[in-house]
């Protein structure tokens, strides 16, 4: 996944080779491709895999209030004050490995911590009975938009309504900010209810555009053991 902010990512698989074709999309509710994750997912002969990105936005706060959490377990959501990396690599690796998030995989520790530990980067761990259970990051380095960059739950509490929670709190979260607009992407090789996820809880679809990386399995920087 190549976010559209990250330059730094665009330019190192530029600079091998690969690029990129945009196109637009009407506003519109889209259907989910539906691809399983992670080991089924194939490259091609030359390791590479295609992915078409989807961006949306939100340029007005819910008229909803804010969501209650699944009854009959204890759950909090608290803010991650400058988390260390190893926490966040926890995180960020253990939500994200089936759906292949490899960005933050690739930086370096230092490069990692001066992103995740910016004032204007807010990270809200969703615990469950004590348990890390998942985690939202909202980026407000450019205001005033804000960014709905990382949101997940770990693969035990999938389907049980903690995700639906716990988006809908970081969208209550970022509109305390009053914003311009929020926005959000999510791509194919994401969990394939992600879209319409996002659809229902109200952003719009505004732009598409498919991308080939390098198979992050492939490269090391996932492990497939």
């Amino acid at each position: 996944m190549i976010r559209q902010q990250n330059q730094e990512a665009a330019g190192f698989y530029e600079a091998l080779g690969y690029g990129h074709d945009a196109v637009g999309v009407v506003s519109r509710w889209l259907r989910d491709p539906g691809l399983p994750p992670d080991s089924s997912v194939s490259p091609d002969s030359e390791g590479n895999l295609d992915v078409t990105i989807t961006y949306l936005e939100m340029t007005s706060p819910p008229q909803d209030a804010p969501p209650h959490p699944p009854a009959g377990q204890r759950v909090a959501l608290m803010r991650a004050e400058r988390p260390p990396v190893s926490f966040y690599r926890f995180l960020y690796n253990t939500i994200g490995a089936a759906w292949l998030w490899w960005e933050r995989r690739a930086l370096d520790d230092e490069a990692l911590a001066r992103v995740i530990q910016d004032d204007r980067v807010e990270i809200y761990v969703l615990y469950v009975d004590g348990v890390p259970a998942g985690y939202a990051e909202l980026d407000r380095r450019a205001e005033p938009e804000i960014d709905l960059a990382y949101f997940g739950v770990m693969p035990e509490y999938i389907g049980r309504g903690f995700g639906r929670y716990l988006l809908g709190s970081a969208i209550h979260m970022a509109w305390s900010y009053a914003p311009e607009r929020l926005t959000v992407n999510t791509n194919t090789l994401d969990h394939p209810r992600a879209l319409s996820l996002y659809q229902k809880a109200g952003f719009t679809p505004v732009g598409q555009e498919s991308r080939t990386i390098i198979d992050p399995r492939l490269t090391g920087l996932i492990p497939t053991r």
